[in-house]
């Protein structure tokens, strides 16, 4: 994009200074990935990887992607003239994978990140997606797995995208089973232990 970026137009231009600015956590590896060419005139994208919190593991990984689309002509399913589409997923232990409220907590975080960094958006939509799988055959030492997948979009109402980011990486440490950091943020593992006590 940089060989471009002086014909950009300047509200695009502002939302990638502010993507660019974007302060997340230490626990997270983020680069700026080719972005997909036929969603809108502009778009630009992030990738992100959990760093392994113990040398060897990956139980406690996760992986996104995060897309800025900007249409000056304004579409009528986004309600504005950016919309984000984005995808976090990390593995799980099989009886969190259980858990019947897993998918409406992930939803409440993403929410609950964004809200925390004072991200304006509106028309959010997704879907929390959990994975239960079982090895068999030549497989069967796998044993049982699980994982959590999110994939969400919404319009922000400016292009102040930095607290957009930064709420999609939290929810990213999150789901990945990392402590938080904002406030009125808990952990599902909070949330099953408060459930189970009555």
């Amino acid at each position: 994009m940089s060989e471009t970026e002086e014909s950009l137009p300047p509200e695009f231009a502002a939302a990638l200074d502010a993507l660019r600015r974007a302060a997340t956590r230490a626990e997270l590896v983020v680069t700026e990935i080719p972005a997909p060419g036929r969603l809108a005139p502009y778009s630009v994208a992030l990738s992100a990887d959990v760093k392994p919190v113990r040398p060897g593991s990956d139980s406690e990984q996760g992986t996104g992607r995060f897309i800025l689309l900007y249409d000056p002509d304004e579409p009528e399913s986004w309600g504005g003239r950016f919309r984000v589409v984005c995808f976090a997923q990390a593995p799980l232990e099989v009886e969190i994978g259980l858990d019947p409220f897993l998918a409406e907590v992930t939803w409440t975080w993403l929410v609950d990140a964004l809200t925390a960094r004072g991200a304006r958006y509106t028309a959010a939509s997704g879907t929390a997606t959990k994975i239960i799988s079982s090895g068999f055959g030549a497989l069967a030492q796998q044993g049982d797995g699980a994982q959590i997948e999110l994939r969400a979009s919404w319009t922000p109402l400016d292009h102040n995208l930095t607290a957009h980011v930064e709420g999609w990486g939290e929810l990213l440490c999150m789901i990945a089973g990392l402590p938080p950091v904002g406030e009125g943020i808990s952990r599902l593992s909070a949330r099953r232990a408060a459930r189970g006590g009555g």
